[in-house]
């Protein structure tokens, strides 16, 4: 029996270490996973351009069936907490949107088929401002808005 071990341990110190000269001479690299990002909308000054760049609109459609949760006074704006949810069938993304920021785009959660409409994060806010809420179904954009004031900035405030 103590040979089948040694054996499995040779083997497996025999594997580990072509593995290791592989990656150091550069037969196996590993692959950096970036996922496909919109970087013309988060980097995008203005609302409406930021909304044209991400979803090819910035046509928004005040909807009841969309809420957005956000404190009325944030004593941190580094720090926001914000939920948005939507009980919309057929959601794509939900994205959330800070008026006052240099950029505005803060985020945008693309959701799969039969996915629930909900996201829950913390934002960072440069001021006092709307934070909007857009959940694109189809090819309607349904929003909510919510005025945050805060006291300290976040972004350098």
């Amino acid at each position: 029996m103590p040979d089948a071990k040694r054996r499995t341990l040779l083997k497996g110190s025999l594997a580990a270490g072509a593995v290791g000269v592989a990656v150091g001479t550069g037969l196996l690299a590993p692959r950096a996973a970036t996922a496909a990002w919109p970087e013309n909308a988060f980097m995008a000054k203005g609302v409406d351009d930021a909304l044209e760049a991400l979803l090819g609109s910035g046509t928004l459609e005040e909807s009841a069936s969309v809420r957005i949760k956000a404190p009325d006074i944030a004593e941190n704006g580094a720090v926001v907490p914000v939920t948005v949810e939507s009980g919309v069938k057929g959601i794509d993304s939900i994205s959330i949107i800070a008026t006052g920021n240099h950029t505005p785009l803060i985020a945008s959660f693309n959701l799969g088929e039969g996915a629930l409409g909900f996201v829950s994060t913390r934002i960072k806010m440069a001021k006092t401002a709307q934070v909007v809420a857009v959940v694109k179904a189809g090819d309607k954009l349904l929003s909510a808005t919510k005025k945050v004031k805060v006291t300290i900035g976040g972004c350098g405030g």
